[in-house]
Order: C-alpha cells, then sequence, then structure tokens
C-alpha cells in the first residue's frame, strides 16, 4: 500500500501555471512517499475486498490464491492514519522518496506500542506506530538501503502510519495510536426545519484510546457544540477540498436547518411560507404559452433512447401541468396535460422504453439495457455502467411526484417503480439485498459522485452540482407525495448537506477560502475530481457549458443552493452587460432563469417578450415555468412578515377600500402593478 500526502505547493497548474484563474488544479500522483509491505508478498501477490461500506472497505494482500492475508489495510473515509494489519508477515517499508533517517522512539508512547520518527529526502516527517498482538514483542526494522527497511521478524498486529506537520500534531498522534477505525454508521433525526446527523466510528486495536479522524470544511461549520470541542489544531490539506481537521471523537454529529417550507412553487431561503399570488396580467402572460406548451406531444418528446433525456422532458411537462394547475387556476387545461403526462410516464412504469431497464445483480442496481443492447459503454452517459443515476433517476422521482401529488389515485400502481428508482439511488438500509446503501450521495463528502465503474487516474467525480441538488430535491418532494415522512426528512437533510458542501468546493463566492485562490475566480469548479478540480466539461469548453451544467435545472431548490452572491458575481463575470444575449441555444435560456434568482424582474421581461425564440429552451426546460420561476422570485421577498402591514396601507391609500376586505388576491392585484407608482412614496422597497 503506497501512501502519499501532497502539500498545496506541490499543486499543479495549467495549463499556463502563471495564468489566474488557472483552468485546472491537479494534485501529483505516483508519489510513494511510503510503502507498506510483507517479505512474503511477491508476483503471485492478489489482491481482495471484502466487508465494503458506505464508508469503509478493507482490502487485503495475500501470497497467493488462497492463502491467508499477509496484511489487511481497513480504509475508512477520514482515517487519521494508514493502518496495516498483520498475520504473520514480516513487514517492509520503502518510499520512492529515500529516508534521511529513521529513528526508533526511546519511549513508548504507549505500553506494546513501538514508535518510528521517518525523514524523508524531500524533508517530510512521517510517524510509525507498531502494535504488536504478542506480548513484549516490539518491532524492530533493519535499514537494507535508503529505499528499504526490513523487519529483523515476523509480525502480528498492525502498523499505523501518519504524517506530522508539526506544532501538536505528534503529541496527538501518540495519544491515538494503538486503535483504528473499522467502519462508520450513519444516523439521523429530524425535528422541524432543524435537521442532523451522526457519524458513529466504530474501532479496533490495542488501546482504548479515542479515534482521531480528519473532519471536511462543511463538517467544521456545522459540528454540533459538543464535536466542535473536540476538534483540534492539527489539519492536512486535502486534494480538492480545503483542509482537513483532526477531531478526537468517537462519533460526530452535524447539524442542519432544513428547507422543510420548500414545496413545488418558486421559494426563497429569505422569505415566509406563504402562497404565490400572482397578478391577472401575470396569469393571463404564463397562461398564454402554457396553453401552447402544454399541448406538445409529450409522448413524442419522452419516448427517447436516453433514460437521461427522458426523464428531462417528463420533468418539463410535469412543472408545466404543475404550473397550470396550482399557480395559474387552469384546472381543466392542467387535467388534459395531466393525462398526456400519465400516457407518457406510463411507457417507463411498464418498462417498455427504447432501451428497458434490467436489475444488474453484480453491483446491484437498476440499469439501462443501452450498452448491452448497442455494445457502447457510452451509450445514455453510461447509465449501463452507474454513471449519473441520480440524475437520470432524479428527473423521473420529481415527474412522479407532480403526478402523483395532483392524482393521489396514480400512486398505487406506480409507486412501487418509482421507489425502485429510488433505492437504486439512495437506499437507506442494509437490510435491502438489492441495492447498496446510499449508491451516489457521498455522506461523508457532503454531495454525489456521478462517476460509475470507469476506471480513471483522478478518482471519482461529479460534473452538474445542480442536477445532484435536484435529485436529493425529488427525494425530498416524493417522501411528501407518498406520505413517507422518513424519506421526505432524509431528502431535506441530503439537501441541506448538498447546499452547504456545493457553496464550499463547487461554487465559489469571492470570499471562498478554502479552495485555492487560482481557481475561485472561475465562479465554479466545472468537474470536481477526488484529485482535480477542471474548469471545463465533458460536452465542450464554452463558458455557458461550463457554467450553464451548475445552473440547470432551474428549480425552488436552486435559491438554496445557488445564492444571491454567488449568482450575482458569477453573472457579472461572465454574463453581464449583454454577453448573455449572444449566447445560443437553450443555454441562454438556462442564463436568465438562473438570473432570476437575482433580478426575476430582468428574466421576466426576457421569456415574456414576443420575439422570444423557442430554440432558446433546453430540452428540459419550459418557458411556462421559466415565466412562473422568475415571477415567484419577484414576490417572494414580499412575504417577508414585516411587510405585510406596509402592502395594506398602500392598497387601502391606492383603492380606497376598507381593510376588511383585504385578502391575497387584492395584495396580488397591488404587486402585480408597476413598483415605480410606490416607490416614490415608499422608498423602503
Amino acid at each position: 500500500m503506497s501512501i502519499q500526502h501532497t502539500n498545496a505547493n506541490q499543486r499543479v497548474y495549467g495549463p499556463d501555471p502563471a495564468t489566474v484563474p488557472a483552468q485546472y488544479m491537479i494534485n501529483p500522483v505516483g508519489i510513494q512517499s511510503l510503502v507498506l509491505s510483507a517479505l512474503e508478498l511477491g508476483a503471485s501477490t492478489v489482491l481482495t475486498t471484502d466487508t465494503l461500506t458506505a464508508f469503509s472497505a478493507n482490502v487485503n494482500l495475500s501470497p497467493s490464491a488462497g492463502a491467508s492475508p499477509a496484511i489487511t489495510f481497513p480504509l475508512v473515509q477520514g482515517m487519521g492514519f494508514v493502518t496495516g494489519i498483520y498475520n504473520g508477515g514480516t513487514p517492509l517499508l520503502q518510499t520512492g522518496i529515500f529516508f534521511r533517517s529513521i529513528t526508533k522512539a526511546t519511549t513508548n508512547p504507549k505500553p506494546g506500542v513501538t514508535k518510528y520518527t521517518i525523514l524523508l529526502e524531500d524533508g517530510k516527517t512521517w510517524l510509525l506506530y507498531a502494535s504488536s498482538t504478542d506480548v513484549n514483542a516490539a518491532l524492530d526494522f533493519t535499514v537494507v538501503n535508503n529505499g528499504l527497511a526490513q523487519a529483523t521478524s515476523n509480525f502480528n498486529g498492525f502498523i499505523q502510519i501518519a504524517k506530522n506537520p508539526g506544532g501538536d500534531a505528534e503529541a496527538l498522534y501518540d495519544a491515538a495510536c494503538g486503535v483504528y477505525a473499522t467502519t462508520a454508521t450513519l444516523s439521523g433525526t429530524a425535528n422541524g426545519a432543524s435537521g442532523s446527523y451522526t457519524l458513529s466510528f466504530a474501532k479496533a486495536g490495542t488501546s482504548g484510546a479515542t479515534l482521531l479522524m480528519f473532519a471536511l470544511p462543511h463538517h467544521i461549520e456545522s459540528f454540533s457544540p459538543q464535536t466542535a470541542s473536540a476538534a483540534t489544531d492539527l489539519q492536512l490539506q486535502t486534494t480538492t477540498k480545503g483542509l482537513a481537521t483532526a477531531v478526537v471523537a468517537d462519533s460526530w454529529t452535524m447539524v442542519e436547518d432544513l428547507p422543510t417550507t420548500m414545496g413545488f412553487a418558486p421559494w426563497s431561503p429569505s422569505a415566509a411560507a406563504q402562497p404565490l399570488a400572482f397578478s391577472l396580467a401575470t396569469i393571463q402572460t404564463i397562461l398564454s404559452v402554457a396553453q401552447s406548451e402544454i399541448s406538445e406531444n409529450m409522448s413524442d418528446q419522452t419516448n427517447l433512447s436516453s433514460m437521461y433525456f427522458s426523464g428531462k422532458a417528463l420533468a418539463k411537462f410535469a412543472g408545466i401541468v404543475y404550473t397550470v394547475h396550482d399557480l395559474l387556476g387552469g384546472t381543466a387545461l392542467a387535467q388534459a396535460g395531466l393525462t398526456n403526462l400519465k400516457q407518457a410516464f406510463a411507457l417507463f412504469a411498464s418498462n417498455q422504453q427504447q432501451f428497458p431497464l434490467v436489475h444488474e445483480t453484480a453491483w446491484g442496481g437498476v440499469v439501462s439495457t443501452a450498452s448491452y443492447t448497442t455494445g457502447q459503454s457510452g451509450a445514455d452517459f453510461g447509465n449501463t455502467y452507474y454513471n449519473d443515476h441520480h440524475f437520470h433517476y432524479g428527473y423521473f422521482i420529481y415527474a412522479a411526484s407532480i403526478i402523483g401529488a395532483l392524482d393521489p389515485t396514480w400512486l398505487p400502481d406506480n409507486q412501487a417503480w418509482v421507489n425502485t428508482l429510488v433505492r437504486d439511488i439512495a437506499n437507506p438500509s442494509t437490510a435491502d439485498n438489492f441495492f447498496p446503501v446510499s449508491r451516489m450521495f457521498d455522506w461523508y463528502h457532503g454531495h454525489s459522485w456521478a462517476h460509475g465503474l470507469y476506471e480513471t487516474a483522478d478518482g471519482k467525480d461529479e460534473e452538474s452540482s445542480s442536477e445532484d441538488a435536484m435529485s436529493a430535491y425529488a427525494l425530498k418532494l416524493w417522501g411528501r407525495t407518498i406520505g413517507d415522512a422518513n424519506l421526505e426528512a432524509r431528502g431535506n437533510l441530503q439537501l441541506a448537506i448538498t447546499a452547504r458542501s456545493l457553496q464550499n468546493y463547487f461554487l465559489y463566492t469571492s470570499d471562498n477560502t478554502i479552495e485555492p485562490g487560482k481557481i475561485t475566480p472561475n465562479k465554479v469548479s466545472g468537474i470536481l475530481f477526488e484529485n482535480k478540480i477542471d474548469h471545463t466539461t465533458y460536452f465542450g469548453t464554452n463558458i455557458e457549458y461550463i457554467q450553464g451544467i451548475h445552473m440547470l435545472p432551474l428549480l425552488p431548490a436552486s435559491t438554496l443552493t445557488r445564492t444571491p452572491t454567488f449568482v450575482q458575481q458569477e453573472w457579472d463575470t461572465y454574463f453581464s452587460n449583454g454577453r448573455a444575449d449572444t449566447v445560443a441555444g437553450g443555454w441562454r435560456g438556462v442564463l436568465y432563469a438562473n438570473y432570476a434568482i437575482v433580478n426575476p424582474s430582468a428574466a421576466w421581461n426576457f421569456f415574456a417578450s414576443s420575439t422570444f425564440d423557442a430554440s432558446w429552451l433546453d430540452g428540459g426546460a419550459s418557458r411556462t415555468w421559466y415565466l412562473a420561476f422568475a415571477a415567484g422570485k419577484s414576490l417572494l421577498p414580499f412575504f417577508l412578515p414585516h411587510f405585510w402591514s406596509l402592502m395594506a396601507r398602500m392598497l387601502i391609500h391606492d383603492t380606497q377600500v376598507s381593510e376588511a376586505r383585504l385578502n391575497p388576491f387584492s395584495l396580488a392585484y397591488v404587486l402585480g402593478k408597476p413598483l415605480e407608482r410606490y416607490t416614490s412614496h415608499h422608498p423602503r422597497i
């Protein structure tokens, strides 16, 4: 097992290292600082894994097939030590950097623990702790050469290695050695708008010490007071997520505010929950568009060879039907559209689409047959290879949430099929023998990984952070629709955690100090790998692609993940002063829908224009919903409680009606009027 750790000054920026912002940042690979091995391992070595969980795996190195492991490495997210468990083998310690010195401590940090300090030729210091299960069997090394040290005898026990950055690190490691993490379990609670989740680490070893584990920045931000008190000053640079902080605790609890008031309608984190009431003019404008869009051939647009594009189209029409029914009051029109939408959805629920789904047993999941049928591994973005499942299936789950909410009688025949998609991307239970726990969302990293089974040099990755948030939003809505309070709570919690992580690692405001200063001016990560950040996309390098893939789909959850400060800074950097109007195709619509978060009037004017071109709509977007989204954003700030009395006084002054006649629709009448009419008398607006 090769062990390395890179500091920030070892990162490579490119393509021109002097350019700011840099397109990419990558950590060097192949630096073998230390290698833990055994004399018994050679050309016939066999690598196996066992006890795979959402947070951990055991890696075994055996001298030959069928032999007992010479070394087992328990790998756990956040582990403070790299631990190798030896079963009678002879330890080897190697390095590709070369030893400058290996010094055995004269005093053991704990009974039965032998300690070595290793200084490498790159000037970095590492600590090695050997805990023997044999009484009085200390581990001694003979330095063979500057790249190899060999134990003087075989060894039963475990070796732990940690990097010493200085300060109090050595004392912390000394106190924590002799025990190692074996796995973690996740639990969570929700109480109204407050939620928490706890990572509890299982441990083993020869001492009763408390675990030393490393937390990421988004963990630290949300730590409960008790967990925060266990954080230390020891920090190590991560590859793409800032500085990790050592926490001396066997469990961590993180606390989040849950977006419980968020539903299908336009929403804002800063506004009180109130029903939206559009003005008559607003309704008429949106309805004139919706009448055309809801009449489009839904089956033709959804019966595609791609689960991704089919799901986007179903979600688009679901959004239109919802808008007409709930926001515009067009019940009859919505019912006609809902009938067509259910018919289009039925093709998939009956598994009669062009490439039906199958349950794949090797990895435990529901996959498209596209790659099996075509022989192309990249068919439908690699769905058959487990790529992007939360993107693909999230759209279906969102669409089903709306259908079921508008027609609960639809649920009995369709709920099990939708739940299967939920289980594929977000199964919460180890008791489910058909799906792994939380396939896509990483509860340690706080976001999902889109990467499937493909080998890659820089680890897993995710491109579309916005579709990640969409999938959590869909889970929340589906839980609400079917009355599954636990699923709704998990969706709320997952969405809150995702928003926090995205704002730290994917979406960069000017005050972001977590990611490198050469990267943050890009405003978005582009593609975030485990070992690299690359400001690009898999499908092109146009700036609207790179920024826009982190915008779509524009949904109520977008206002949680994409703060007004971030949206304004990104717009000013890339799309202000008419630059958005030079963007071709559906990306222009994506940019303006996103702009509604900070300037709903400009977005409304764009989508309501008589010269609007339908080519400016992405295949998963509708003008109907974008208009409603912009109109809703223009109303939401006025639902702050302290505005109500002001609005009531304005209404009485303007229409000479009594206070007894006030209602939400008359307030909507005022809000629908030109605001300039009031600003001269009410400068607070």
